[in-house]
């Protein structure tokens, strides 16, 4: 079967690591992104586009990974700017990923190698899952929300919409992580995280009051 024709935008860390998931299922055609100085090169011999290549190219699916620690919270904005409809947003999981046939996985997901999601668990729509990370059963991770390398999510755990979850940090089972927390690297959380709050550490406390 021939591989799909993919867009990834925008150009960043994130796009490039996604070229090591796409096996044979997909083929970059183009980078999309919004920085002109970027606009016309190419990297790792894939051209970098405007927004107009997602009109120009139809057949193309899309795979949208926008967002870091400090530009998480407008990935929901940035994603919803493409105007793509929901039927052509791409699937992405590295042949290495290991991914329950019970799990339940949405759209717009990119599931990096050595990723391992258990019995059940659920993984929205517009979600990055970094290498090693490993969700256990019975938990969810919202909508938008990134999850760093090797990240442990145990049992009956929420992440919320729209949260970013530092690598090498393990959430203690049945918690509960409020939209649009972060959650800094190497933290070991053993209490809920409310909403819009920052924490880290060993065990993870709150470091600033989200101001927005």
């Amino acid at each position: 079967m021939p591989a799909t024709d993919l867009l990834i935008f925008p150009c960043n860390g994130n796009a490039l690591e996604a070229l090591d998931c796409l096996g044979t299922a997909f083929r970059c055609v183009g980078f999309v992104d919004d920085t002109p100085a970027k606009q016309g090169t190419t990297v790792a011999g894939i051209p970098v586009l405007s927004r107009s290549a997602l009109t120009e190219r139809p057949q193309a699916q899309v795979l949208a990974v926008p967002g870091s620690p400090a530009s998480f919270r407008v990935r929901r904005e940035l994603i919803e700017g493409l105007r793509v409809p929901e039927q052509r947003f791409a699937r992405v999981v590295h042949p290495t990923a290991r991914v329950s046939p019970h799990a339940t996985i949405g759209h717009n997901v990119l599931i990096m190698a050595g990723v391992v999601i258990t019995y059940n668990a659920r993984i929205g729509n517009h979600v990055c899952l970094l290498p090693n990370t490993v969700v256990h059963h019975d938990s969810s991770v919202g909508d938008f929300a990134l999850v760093g390398s090797n990240v442990t999510v145990a049992g009956n755990t929420v992440v919320g919409a729209n949260c970013y979850i530092g690598s090498g940090s393990s959430i203690r089972n049945g918690l509960t992580i409020g939209a649009g927390a972060l959650v800094g690297i190497g933290s070991n959380l053993i209490r809920d995280v409310g909403p819009d709050a920052v924490v880290a550490g060993n065990p993870a406390k709150p470091l600033v009051r989200d101001k927005h």
